[in-house]
């Protein structure tokens, strides 16, 4: 199975998440989100990240940073890394403590920053572990509205000047900002081939990065296609398509845009052996 692809440039904005094994904890109690807290800060500081918010769960944490020299694998292997060799001598384990690899999401800062401070934030209200964000100590909320100093490693002055200049009042309206998005559940409707949130313009930015890899077979095919259009585009007014029209439009769906052949068959009403016919007479002509 191909791994996801890492896609690291300079100034790159992300929303990484990483998990225990089998949803078990990664953090028992305090004493352990004490002792990651420190080494995120010294992994921010060592691979110059900026950091903008941050989240420790029970099962998994959420960080949006962002690397300015484009070294995110190499920062989050020395992360997760440094945290199991302490975490297995802690409670005498061996082995992995987190689920595979880290998730990380790419992410458009201009459209998407604010939203996705907010979802992270608001983690565990929406997982009812406490009624309010600032209930729980150990996520960036506190620090971001002024309820407490935030730690040298997070950024907030990015974030909070997007909403006024005067440092009060932003912190005042992020905070109201937050709060009113409890209920909001769409931003991950805008995330495309599970890695990219932002706008077809910035999808279009990172697919020229994309391309430069050389290990494209390596790429699932759901990253190399990420912006392709929806189905629904391709066969438009399909009863009034002529068979030849609507062949054409199932080659571009499967060999030009990526799209199995079982999912062209589902949604044409076909049976996939049909599909594969039709492309092979293309593929003749």
């Amino acid at each position: 199975m191909a791994r996801p692809l890492r896609i690291e440039y300079p100034g790159a904005l992300y929303h990484v998440t990483s998990r225990g094994n089998a949803r078990q904890k990664i953090f028992r109690d305090d004493t352990d989100r004490t002792y990651f807290f420190d080494l995120l800060g010294k992994a921010v500081a060592r691979y110059h990240w900026i950091c903008h918010a941050y989240c420790l769960m029970d099962n998994h944490y959420h960080l949006v940073v962002e690397t300015p020299e484009g070294n995110l694998s190499r920062g989050m292997k020395h992360l997760n890394g440094v945290y199991t060799q302490k975490y297995n001598w802690r409670y005498k384990k061996t082995g992995h403590i987190f689920q595979g690899r880290f998730k990380a999401i790419i992410v458009d800062k201009d459209s998407y920053l604010l939203q996705l401070c907010r979802y992270v934030l608001l983690n565990p209200v929406r997982a009812k572990m406490v009624d309010t964000p600032d209930s729980w100590r150990w996520s960036s909320y506190n620090a971001m509205t002024g309820k407490e100093n935030p730690p040298e490693f997070l950024t907030t002055d990015w974030v909070l000047g997007q909403f006024s200049d005067k440092k009060k009042r932003a912190r005042m309206l992020f905070e109201d900002f937050v709060i009113k998005g409890i209920h909001d559940t769409t931003l991950w409707e805008n995330v495309k081939g599970q890695i990219f949130l932002g706008e077809k313009e910035f999808i279009e930015q990172c697919k020229k990065i994309l391309g430069k890899h050389d290990t494209v077979q390596e790429v699932p095919r759901f990253q190399r296609f990420a912006d392709r259009p929806p189905l629904e585009h391709l066969f438009v007014d399909i009863m009034k398509q002529q068979k030849k029209e609507r062949n054409e439009a199932i080659y571009d769906a499967c060999i030009k845009y990526g799209y199995t052949q079982k999912e062209v068959a589902g949604f044409l009403g076909l049976h996939y052996a049909t599909v594969s016919n039709l492309i092979k007479k293309c593929e003749q002509k």
